[in-house]
């Protein structure tokens, strides 16, 4: 079992709902990514650092800005990793690499797998990844103790989905809306059909992002899933300049009614 896998498995023995909150790696800076996880660890039980990518298929104009932002600085898998490096000398909390294969297939596979071990990664997430493409990303995860993460999408049909659902060894990342992340107002009502009809079909631990951006969807959501995943919001409060430490107190309180 992985450390995600346990920590998931503690959170639903304390009837208590994971959050997980979505950086992109590098924006605005490095220097302010490694101090916001800082400020807000104590609220959250997972971390997902986005790799800046110039072509985002799965993700909305918010995280797009933020993944051009941090290209322009020349953020790179390695900065990423030397990131994990440093918040790892203080925090525990469980830290996860959302990224798209190109550029992990370009640093190497078995060399990022190798980095982020070394590191402190706990979890891998590749949204453009296809479950019949995946063997060796499972595998190399596998070996390497780290937690794969496969993706749900509403259009998945029931078949695949158990197969996918099966393959994980962190969570199921189940998307909450047909299109790319970004905050939304309403969340699509398939969703909570999709979640009861999966949730008799596997036992593994489901997590629901995109478009997740304030208490009111934890709050509707809560009983049919085990967690939650921000990041447009995230972003978007980060571009503003608000408090991010403030959003994430509140958000975190609504996972533990």
């Amino acid at each position: 079992m992985t450390r995600i896998e346990n920590l998931l498995k503690k959170l639903k023995k304390q009837n208590k709902k994971a959050l997980s909150i979505f950086l992109t790696a590098g924006y605005p800076n490095i220097k302010t990514t490694e101090k916001l996880i800082g400020r807000i660890e104590k609220y959250v039980d997972l971390i997902e650092l986005g790799v800046p990518f110039s072509d985002p298929i799965a993700d909305g104009p918010t995280i797009q800005y933020s993944s051009q932002e941090a290209l322009k600085k020349n953020i790179n898998i390695s900065n990423i990793f030397s990131i994990v490096k440093n918040i790892r000398k203080t925090t525990k909390v469980p830290i996860v690499i959302m990224g798209y294969l190109n550029p992990i297939y370009n640093f190497g596979l078995k060399k990022f797998f190798s980095e982020a071990k070394k590191t402190g990664v706990d979890g891998i997430i590749i949204p453009d990844l296809s479950y019949e493409e995946s063997r060796q990303i499972r595998d190399l995860s596998k070996i390497s103790k780290i937690a794969y993460i496969p993706l749900v999408a509403l259009t998945t049909g029931k078949e695949r989905a158990i197969r996918i659902a099966k393959s994980s060894t962190g969570f199921v990342y189940v998307t909450a809306v047909t299109g790319v992340t970004g905050a939304r107002n309403k969340i699509s009502g398939e969703l909570i059909p999709f979640l009861k009809k999966l949730r008799t079909k596997t036992t593994k631990s489901l997590l629901v992002g995109f478009g997740i951006s304030n208490s009111g969807h934890i709050e509707n959501l809560r009983k049919y899933c085990d967690g939650f995943i921000v990041g447009s919001a995230i972003i978007d409060l980060i571009r503003r300049k608000k408090s991010v430490e403030k959003f994430v107190k509140r958000l975190s309180f609504n996972t533990e009614k």
